[in-house]
């Protein structure tokens, strides 16, 4: 398997049914150099789980991919737009985004229950203090997050 990731988004500004209306949308607004680095290192088909942040209750939400790499997020030089960054500039652009691209729906996970998952002890999103809007995730946590939506689909 690729490399695996987690997207978050507050769903009144963009949720995972809109990413799945338009089929693939440019991750924009990311303004952390930690973030950034992180998607200059997402390849084409990684996978991530898309995660509702600020919600109630936040959680997951599906699962996406990586549909084309890094390259310079425009919003940087748009001075009417609400992530322009006049310090940027087109030569040497300081933010990045990923297109990312619908895998599918999962069954909603809320964040009290991953942090009963054992898999996810050690899984960055449920460290404290943790803001970061795009993190890794291991193989494992991936997969353990898949799994346990799939588990809670069945249960009804």
């Amino acid at each position: 398997m690729a490399s695996c990731w987690l997207f978050k988004s507050e769903p009144d500004v963009f949720s995972y049914d809109d990413l799945a209306r338009k089929g693939r949308e440019g991750w924009d607004g990311v303004r952390n150099y930690q973030a950034r680095n992180f998607m200059r290192a997402m390849k084409v088909g990684d996978q991530a789980i898309f995660y509702h942040s600020q919600a109630t209750p936040p959680g997951v939400a599906g699962v996406c991919k990586v549909a084309k790499a890094a390259e310079p997020d425009p919003t940087q030089f748009d001075p009417k737009s609400k992530y322009y960054d006049p310090a940027s500039k087109p030569a040497d652009p300081r933010w990045d985004w990923v297109t990312v691209a619908p895998v599918r729906k999962l069954s909603f996970v809320s964040l009290d229950e991953l942090r009963a998952v054992p898999e996810l002890r050690e899984c960055r999103l449920l460290a404290k203090g943790n803001r970061l809007s795009v993190m890794p995730l291991t193989e494992h946590e991936f997969r353990a997050i898949v799994a346990f939506s799939e588990q809670a689909a069945r249960r009804g």
